[in-house]
């Protein structure tokens, strides 16, 4: 949902996901002179709660001094940003924001004008699209405020494996769990594929007489991350053998799709699938995301490929398939739709389509990169576009500093506060649920997500060579559904934020868009805000809408 509310001097811009809501904020010049900032008070209609919202810096010259990760109330702190993310909201519930520009002195702050928006989020479980995003943050103050960095296992009752999860668990179960009778059926194609309750889940539907079948990855190689090996003994355990299907043929590439296909009385109408394995690491570790679609269109595409992973062809067979059944659209992918793309294929012909919608694009484009950027994204993030493009990495990838030389390029990678430069938070740690991608193993891209004709692409493929010529691998396209946009939005600049914050923080490098470890008393924090052609100004009116 967005909404936008202005007294014409001061406005604010709601986007509303499901569990984020991001604030654009905007002044005239007569607001700027004297702003010291912003103090943000969010009322939950649902919950009957009013309280004005926190966060971490303070002006050194009214420091309470308290104890490292205690948040600090914003009508004592206000923001000095033109974008803040609450990241504590909750799905399907009404809010209304009070914005405040304070101005004065941090010693005798002064409330100016206030606008208030009103905005609901979205239902996580509703439409023709419901997408879940694990919470993808162990390593955080909130994790760290709430169990201490332990370990999940070691916290009681189960609190922090919820927490991680932040529904998707729930949500991966209950949609196998739709299958309850012989009136049902699923057809499941797994790449990794260990976590005992969604296992148990499946043959759970089976001994209600469902029909259950599952292709999972099967195929040798030398790599250490290979999962046949704990796919065959987990599979062993949950005594499912009989519903599973070996996916073999090419030892050298991986079947590296999660998803889930629901039937009907024979009829496939829905499809679970996303970038998330069926692991503790992938559930509650590292970002993912689980995207349903109640659509028996696109449900009947995913059961024909899924009836050919079954045969378990070589990819010299399945190529040829897939470019006739998933063609890659021709220019722009049709208005108001939602397409798919699988893989393997003969070509990069979708990785360059991708590339070329993102080429394309004068508005801004957000996307995901857990394995690195690809040499056709990075020939497109060299062009000086003039519009913000925005990167999330896993790691640093050391071979970009062509495009990091480019300002509206902004890169931000996984980390954790691991040292004492900022006094006021906390250490934090990984819950070492994932060994080779710790942060960020998403796969989406984002085309102008704020305006009125999105494009979302999403799935199980790394927008590189090999997912597009050799892997088994999904993708779903859509575009024109701004509930979809919101909530991915959302979710990438709470990761995003969450990042470029801790990125910087690690590497103590003072003049970046954070400034230093205090607030400034003065309103010369906004100054690069409104510099022409400077990112945090295109940032700041992108959001502003």
């Amino acid at each position: 949902m967005r909404k936008k509310e202005t007294d014409g001097y001061l406005s604010v811009n709601a986007v509303a996901g499901s569990y984020v809501v991001l604030l654009g904020m905007d002044v005239t010049p007569e607001g700027r002179a004297g702003l010291l900032g912003f103090a943000i008070k969010r009322t939950d209609h649902t919950e009957k709660q009013e309280y004005w919202l926190s966060g971490f810096k303070t002006f050194e010259e009214t420091d309470p001094g308290l104890k490292p990760n205690v948040a600090v109330s914003t009508i004592d702190h206000p923001v000095q940003a033109f974008l803040w993310g609450d990241y504590t909201a909750k799905p399907n519930h009404d809010y209304t924001y009070t914005v405040v520009a304070v101005k004065g002195t941090p010693e005798k702050l002064v409330q100016d004008r206030q606008v208030e928006v009103a905005v609901s989020t979205e239902n996580e479980d509703n439409g023709t699209h419901s997408i879940w995003f694990n919470r993808g943050v162990a390593g955080s103050q909130a994790y760290e405020r709430k169990f201490h960095n332990q370990l999940p296992d070691k916290v009681p009752d189960n609190k922090a494996w919820q927490w991680l999860s932040r529904g998707l668990e729930e949500a991966m179960l209950a949609f196998i769990g739709k299958a309850n009778g012989k009136r049902f059926g699923l057809r499941a194609a797994v790449y990794e594929f260990q976590y005992a309750p969604a296992l148990d889940a499946f043959k759970k539907a089976s001994d209600t007489q469902a029909d259950v079948k599952i292709v999972y990855d099967a195929r040798h190689s030398a790599s250490k991350s290979d999962p046949y090996q704990k796919n065959l003994e987990a599979i062993r355990g949950a005594g499912i053998e009989d519903l599973c299907i070996p996916r073999q043929a090419n030892s050298s590439y991986i079947a590296h799709n999660k998803f889930i296909v629901l039937l009907e009385d024979g009829k496939p109408v829905e499809v679970w699938t996303g970038s998330t394995n069926f692991t503790d690491g992938g559930i509650f570790g590292h970002s993912n995301v689980g995207h349903l679609v109640r659509d028996p269109d696109v449900a009947a595409a995913y059961l024909a490929y899924w009836q050919e992973l079954s045969g378990d062809p070589e990819a010299r067979q399945l190529r040829p398939w897939n470019q006739t059944e998933s063609p890659v659209p021709q220019g722009d992918p049709p208005g108001n739709s939602t397409g798919f793309i699988f893989s393997p294929r003969p070509s990069l012909e979708a990785l360059e389509w991708y590339a070329k919608l993102f080429q394309e694009s004068d508005r801004p484009v957000f996307f995901t990169a857990a394995f690195g950027v690809n040499d056709l994204f990075e020939k497109v993030l060299e062009e000086d576009k003039g519009c913000l493009r925005y990167v999330l990495l896993d790691k640093d990838d050391k071979g970009l500093e062509v495009i990091k030389r480019d300002t509206d390029n902004r890169i931000a990678y996984g980390a954790v506060l691991d040292n004492g430069y900022l006094g006021r938070w906390a250490k934090e740690k990984l819950t070492g649920l994932n060994t080779y991608v710790s942060y960020i193993h998403t796969k989406y891209m984002l085309i102008d997500p704020l305006g009125a004709d999105p494009v979302v692409i999403s799935g199980s493929a790394n927008f590189s060579n090999a997912s597009t010529t050799n892997n088994d691998e999904n993708m779903l396209v859509v575009r024109g559904d701004t509930h979809v946009a919101d909530i991915y939005l959302g979710e990438f600049m709470r990761l995003f934020n969450q990042f470029y914050f801790r990125d910087f923080a690690d590497r103590k490098q003072s003049g970046t868009s954070f400034g230093g470890k205090y607030l400034d008393p003065t309103d010369g924090w906004s100054t690069d805000f409104f510099k022409d052609g400077a990112p945090k100004q295109k940032e700041r009116i992108y959001f502003a809408g």
